[in-house]
């Protein structure tokens, strides 16, 4: 056994070597691995040890726990809209969609046809959230957008598990109790974390703390992110469940950042696990066998799901951020995976039926990381700004001067335009999305509609007589243009742009920009200050 871990570890390393001159992600590196060694050491059976299940399952569940830091309960009631309607009605159409497909053309049984639409509705939480959380993706508005989606989709592994169950049993009287069994542990489980922790958890990280060992908070970190989770699970809930409710209640005291710090090792090292073991899940024969019904498959699949969820998220949102969303959890997911095998388990599933869709289902997962490292260049390509014509321009006087030009009336807009009124400050504001635009003409802002990548949009501002130009956007490639375009006009001298990472701020460095603002910095500087007025030993900060 240890062999075969140092032999892991090894070909897990060279892999992601070699994936990281191509500039891959290490997701498909540890896929590629657990592939490997499924072959290697004819490990395809040992897939299904449930204690290596559950240990995969670990790195899913310390990253729900991190995301949940992030998003505390005032945060997550903004977000109701994107968990409760878009996230509910993106299961219910996609598997009904798949349901009635499966019975009427592929002529499944009802109670298979269900089952599987179930499974294919779910997507990747733990790819999807792993990859936005490094890119600093999930504080934009599709970011937003997908996490609701994915936390609905957690919380509806609830009902689909109790569906199998009724499925298997079948006793009217045996359903009537699984029904009421499981909203009365939902009921005690929301009780008992909701008084945990409002009430226990900043005086236990306190006392904790006071004992200066790293240790022990490390230790306790754990303790409450796997007790969590083994709550939920006891109560006949996801552990992931269990360690978001968690994150979201230690996010309300002021530990969250050296909460989040310590954990990070031990999610990292997890979800390494949880996708070697998706590898090994990968058959070359069943692929063979099936090439044909796959190739059909994957695609009619991802397409399904991309136009329900493109529709559901156009209904309140802009083209470009649903085609983000959209994309973003085409594939199917972990989660589905477990379903299926219970399905099978439970004979509710053909076994061969079972095998196509898993090899389908991790296909589509491994497609993913290529597709999200690309997704802004793609929106950019192939999704158009929203445009109409609009009939009421603002004018601005050609003799105005010392004023601010704030391009793009986003989130990040909105709040600088905000400051500006405090401070009395004279500006104007250029977009080019209609949903902002609106938003702006509604709340009687000074903006103007067009293309802030064109000369005459940006003369018509009186951008060179203007005090400083504020590019809010979040689009680099599109920021990029627009810094060319000011640059031809007043060589960048006043303009002020915000970024992610450094690595977009390096491509800028050829535009003379002078005030460049990175994302991270100010966040880590933020977070490390943030952190001193914690109660927590000198030796920790």
């Amino acid at each position: 056994m240890l062999g075969i871990i140092v032999w892991t570890i090894f070909i897990a390393v060279v892999v992601n070597l070699i994936l990281k001159k191509v500039h891959l992600p290490t997701i498909i590196g540890y896929i590629i691995t657990g592939t490997i060694i499924a072959y290697v050491f004819d490990l395809h059976n040992a897939v299904n040890n449930h204690d290596l299940k559950e240990i995969a399952e670990f790195g899913v569940v310390f990253l729900m726990f991190t995301i949940g830091l992030e998003f505390s309960i005032q945060h997550l009631n903004k977000m109701r809209r994107e968990v409760l309607f878009t996230g509910s009605l993106q299961i219910v159409v996609t598997t009904l969609f798949v349901f009635l497909i499966c019975m009427f053309i592929l002529k499944f049984d009802y109670k298979t046809s269900l089952i599987i639409g179930a499974a294919l509705s779910l997507s990747s939480t733990a790819i999807v959230l792993k990859i936005y959380n490094e890119n600093g993706e999930i504080k934009k508005p599709y970011g937003r957008r997908v996490l609701g989606i994915l936390i609905m989709q957690d919380i509806a592994v609830i009902p689909i598990l109790l569906m199998i169950s009724i499925f298997s049993t079948g006793d009217d009287k045996s359903i009537f109790n699984i029904i009421a069994h499981t909203t009365i542990a939902a009921a005690i489980l929301i009780l008992l974390l909701y008084v945990v922790g409002k009430y226990l958890l900043e005086p236990f990280f306190e006392y904790v703390s006071e004992s200066k060992s790293e240790e022990l908070f490390v230790g306790s970190v754990l303790l409450i992110a796997i007790g969590a989770s083994y709550i939920a699970h006891y109560f006949g809930f996801s552990y992931s469940l269990g360690a978001f409710i968690a994150g979201m209640m230690i996010s309300e005291t002021k530990f969250k950042h050296q909460v989040e710090a310590d954990l990070i090792p031990f999610r990292n090292l997890l979800l390494g696990v949880f996708f070697v073991t998706v590898g090994m899940q990968i058959n070359f024969n069943i692929i063979i066998n099936n090439i044909v019904t796959i190739l059909i498959l994957l695609p009619v699949l991802l397409s399904l799901k991309y136009t329900i969820i493109y529709l559901l998220v156009r209904i309140d949102d802009t083209k470009r951020v649903a085609f983000k969303t959209a994309l973003s959890l085409v594939q199917i997911g972990e989660f589905s995976l477990a379903v299926l095998e219970l399905a099978r388990s439970n004979s509710l599933i053909d076994p061969t039926y079972s095998q196509i869709l898993i090899v389908t289902i991790v296909i589509s997962m491994i497609l993913t990381p290529i597709v999200l490292k690309n997704l802004s260049s793609l929106a950019s390509k192939l999704v158009p700004d929203d445009t109409l014509q609009i009939v009421d321009t603002l004018q601005v006087d050609k003799d105005t001067q010392g004023h601010i030009v704030v391009i793009g009336f986003g989130h990040l807009g909105q709040e600088i335009v905000e400051k500006l009124k405090l401070e009395g400050r004279k500006y104007y504001i250029i977009e080019h999305n209609m949903k902002y635009f609106k938003i702006g003409k509604d709340n009687d802002e000074p903006i103007i509609f067009g293309n802030a990548a064109s000369k005459t949009i940006l003369n018509s501002v009186n951008i060179t007589k203007s005090a400083a130009t504020i590019v809010a956007i979040d689009n680099p490639e599109k920021l990029t243009l627009i810094c060319e375009v000011i640059n031809d006009l007043t060589h960048n001298s006043k303009t002020i742009v915000k970024v992610g990472r450094n690595s977009e701020a390096k491509q800028l460095e050829r535009l003379h920009l002078e005030h460049i603002i990175i994302e991270d910095e100010v966040l880590s500087q933020a977070i490390v200050e943030e952190t001193r007025s914690c109660s927590l030993p000198n030796y920790r900060i």
